[in-house]
């Protein structure tokens, strides 16, 4: 059931606006926090010379206003427009990332090594030449290694996404979908720096593998209808024996998830919101379910993510497989004996070290794990948001191939 509300469409504009606000307010604040750690560590430490040190201070603030600035300028300006700000802020995001894990890193072996040397030798006064020394010793050293993760980062985001093959045993999977394969895209994040090309290339790859079906798990799209339907186009050539399956993510929202769900349907995809559908082989079925994001709650456009709608009126023997955009939905899906979870939303951390983070609002990162009696693969993605690197977690279009249990794996 769709939520209350006499005027869908302006709450739903209302409500992208709020939810941009919120999140331009917090990139905003944690970019200032940065560079003035940036500051500190970089111009202020170092004891340069007054020149060096004010131009320094500039480029430092002026880099710190880029981020901001570049997401102010597609809103205002427009996508296009504004690509070219946009794309260069979105490097600097993941240089800026790589610089402060660098760089507190470095500060954190500093702060060991000083703890060390005061257990095994009598304290010593501060020296300040001794001071700058490891400051600059510390920058310069998290620069070059910066510059060299960015450069690995960057290779391995801009370049060819990799089949990962893996198989799943699932207790109530019937002799007759034993072998059945699964295609998973997820994150794909058509808009800023994504385009049609690469969906062509994406799903050239995935009807290569001719799947029985194919799951698009959330996050397709950064941007509205308007704006990226021929970049989606290519879609419509997926194929599957059983059909292709999408459901909504928390970037789907952000742009428009009714009307990307009404025009995904024009592309031969089914759209699943916390409902279910049955496949057949033979006389032998398979359920299939989806719900809407888990941030859902918070938007006025369709309904809130249920797990228990999603799974209403089903016959309980027979086998289910839940896509769901977030892994956090795994505790409802244990609740309502689901055999398998497809996930992503959160890009494997997409760089190191953003994975510790992300576990902190997630129960699982990337991979495959068991949660009681149900699985749960989350994803990699497929695309990536933000700046165009990867490091520790590469890009991926998955193929899960069913088992039924005591079948042997090929």
């Amino acid at each position: 059931m769709a939520k209350a509300g006499g005027q869908p469409h302006i709450l739903g504009a209302m409500s992208r606006a709020l939810s941009f606000a919120v999140f331009f307010g917090i990139l905003a604040s944690l970019s200032g926090l940065a560079h003035y750690y940036f500051w500190i560590r970089l111009v202020r430490d170092l004891a340069l010379p007054d020149g060096w040190s004010r131009a320094l201070l500039i480029l430092v603030a002026g880099l710190g206003l880029l981020i901001p600035v570049s997401l102010l300028g597609m809103v205002v300006l427009g996508r296009e427009t504004s690509r070219p700000l946009l794309s260069v802020a979105y490097i600097w995001m993941g240089l800026c990332f790589l610089l402060l894990t660098s760089l507190a890193l470095g500060d954190l072996g500093r702060g060991v090594a000083q703890l060390f040397r005061s257990f095994v030798q009598e304290a010593e006064p501060a020296d300040a030449g001794r001071r700058v020394l490891a400051a600059r010793v510390i920058g310069v050293g998290a620069a070059t290694v910066t510059i060299g993760l960015a450069l690995i980062a960057t290779r391995m985001g801009l370049g060819p996404v990799a089949i990962k093959r893996l198989q799943v045993s699932l207790g109530r999977l019937p002799q007759a979908f034993n072998g059945f394969r699964i295609v998973q895209i997820s994150d794909v994040h058509v808009g800023h720096n994504i385009g049609g090309d690469f969906v062509e290339r994406i799903v050239r790859q995935v009807n290569e593998l001719a799947p029985d079906m194919i799951a698009i798990t959330g996050d397709l799209v950064d941007g509205s209808v308007a704006d990226l339907e021929r970049d989606v186009a290519p879609l419509a050539k997926l194929r599957a024996t059983h059909g292709v399956f999408f459901v909504t993510g928390n970037h789907d929202f952000y742009s428009g998830a009714d009307s990307w769900c009404a025009h995904l349907k024009t592309l031969n995809i089914s759209v699943l919101r916390n409902e279910h559908v049955t496949l057949q082989r033979g006389e032998a079925c398979l359920d299939i379910a989806g719900v809407d994001d888990y941030s859902s709650t918070s938007h006025p456009e369709g309904p809130d993510a249920d797990v228990r709608q999603a799974c209403a009126g089903r016959d309980s023997s027979r086998e289910l497989i839940l896509l769901a955009h977030q892994p956090r939905h795994i505790r409802a899906a244990e609740q309502h004996q689901i055999g398998l979870q497809l996930s992503g939303h959160t890009h494997g951390g997409q760089l190191w070290p953003w994975n510790y983070l992300v576990r902190l609002a997630q129960p699982f990162v990337s991979g495959l794990a068991k949660f009681g009696a149900t699985w749960l693969y989350v994803s990699n993605g497929t695309g990536y948001w933000g700046p165009p690197m990867r490091l520790g977690a590469p890009a991926e279009i998955t193929e899960i191939t069913l088992r039924s249990e005591g079948a042997p794996e090929v």
